[in-house]
């Protein structure tokens, strides 16, 4: 790491290896279409997969919420009381995900580095996916567990490491759908895994929950659990709030003994000031939305045009059922100047680059929302074809 007389020289060094990154002010809500340095911009860029962080019932819902309950919640909920929006949003999570309860975070970051320390520390294991998100890697340091990585999506070398692990405590911990790649995990041999090996299975669904099986998650789209299974009791899911319901925070999901125990022991849940009530109010009306599927549909179109009519192109496109359509390039440069081009052509595409991910993976990551009309698929997709051809 840089010292303070180190930082300029480092950041020319990320920029002269195309990994300088920075943010770009809009002057627009969140929408299919963003306005940027005067630009407009049709955006594939965002998590916003079923168009609900400007939907006019969401957005009453946060007023109403706001005029009723107030700016802020004025403390932690342990502290300063447990708000009626708070506990009623909890309370309607777990029911749709068929959970005993839940408990709510600032945002998925926080829950994972809350939960997992929570769950485990020195002298037990976690037992972690190569390519989970950094929240969850973040969430493993902090924990003291000794932590095992295994190759992406490999049930054998999971088993070994189980089966050769003497810890207490052991916690398997996965994204349920993969942020930089779509892919999924395969959740039915992970549970019988964590019950084989007697572990927490801790699935990290920020990007199913809302979009995969009919809104409630990859748990359901892939039919480890039914519309009458309960939540199995070794199994704690975390959704995130601010990608499909369009909003902001996180929910933790389980047994009633388990959010119990979170209450008392999940420091970014009790250290903290409880989100603003009217968030609360607002989630209530994106699950209400989430519970229809019509957006989900449209959605599903866009997925499988885009998909079918970039057959051919000259760079990959990873496997994914879901909104995350990932265009491998390999080189970081070339990632950005792709990038930079279907901008020019009032397209908003990212370039993602280690470390996000893997060396020699540069992508352009693709996200489609049921906002998105079926012409805007159309003309990034030509887009694409258009520079690929040139």
């Amino acid at each position: 790491m840089p010292t303070p007389a180190e930082l300029s020289s480092a950041l020319d060094h990320l920029a002269a290896i195309h990994r300088l990154r920075h943010r770009h002010i809009l002057d627009s809500p969140q929408g299919r279409v963003l306005s940027a340095a005067d630009q407009a911009l049709l955006s594939f860029a965002s998590n916003d997969y079923l168009g609900l962080a400007n939907h006019p019932e969401v957005v009453a819902a946060l007023q109403h919420g706001a005029a009723q309950w107030g700016a802020g919640a004025g403390a932690s909920a342990l502290v300063n009381g447990h708000l009626r929006p708070h506990a009623t949003l909890e309370q309607a999570l777990a029911q749709w995900l068929q959970a005993e309860a839940g408990l709510l975070f600032g945002d998925g970051f926080l829950a994972n580095v809350g939960v997992i320390p929570a769950l485990v520390g020195r002298g037990d294991a976690i037992f972690a996916d190569r390519l989970n998100h950094a929240s969850l890697n973040a969430a493993a340091q902090l924990s003291r567990a000794q932590l095992h990585r295994f190759h992406h999506n490999d049930m054998s070398q999971l088993r070994h490491l189980l089966a050769n692990s003497d810890a207490k405590c052991k916690l398997i911990a996965v994204d349920a759908v993969y942020s930089m790649d779509g892919d999924e995990a395969p959740l039915a041999d992970l549970l019988q895994l964590a019950e084989d090996y007697q572990a927490w299975l801790y699935i990290d669904d920020a990007h199913g929950f809302g979009v995969l099986g009919e809104g409630k998650g990859t748990l359901f789209e892939q039919g480890v659990l039914s519309t009458t299974s309960p939540l199995p009791e070794q199994v704690v899911v975390m959704a995130t709030l601010g990608k499909a319901a369009g909003v902001a925070g996180a929910v933790v999901v389980g047994s009633q003994s388990l959010i119990a125990w979170l209450e008392n022991r999940a420091a970014t849940a009790i250290y903290t000031t409880a989100p603003p009530p009217a968030l609360a109010c607002a989630l209530l009306a994106s699950l209400a939305l989430i519970r229809d599927s019509t957006a989900r549909q449209r959605l599903q179109q866009h997925i499988a045009f885009f998909r079918e009519a970039t057959a051919g192109l000259p760079w990959p496109i990873l496997p994914s059922r879901t909104p995350i359509q990932a265009v491998v390039i390999g080189e970081d440069g070339q990632a950005l100047a792709l990038s930079q081009q279907l901008r020019q052509q009032g397209l908003w595409v990212p370039a993602i680059r280690p470390p996000t991910v893997p060396e020699g993976s540069a992508r352009l990551r693709i996200s489609l929302s049921a906002a998105h009309q079926q012409a805007d698929v159309a003309a990034l997709v030509a887009a694409l074809w258009q520079i690929a051809q040139s």
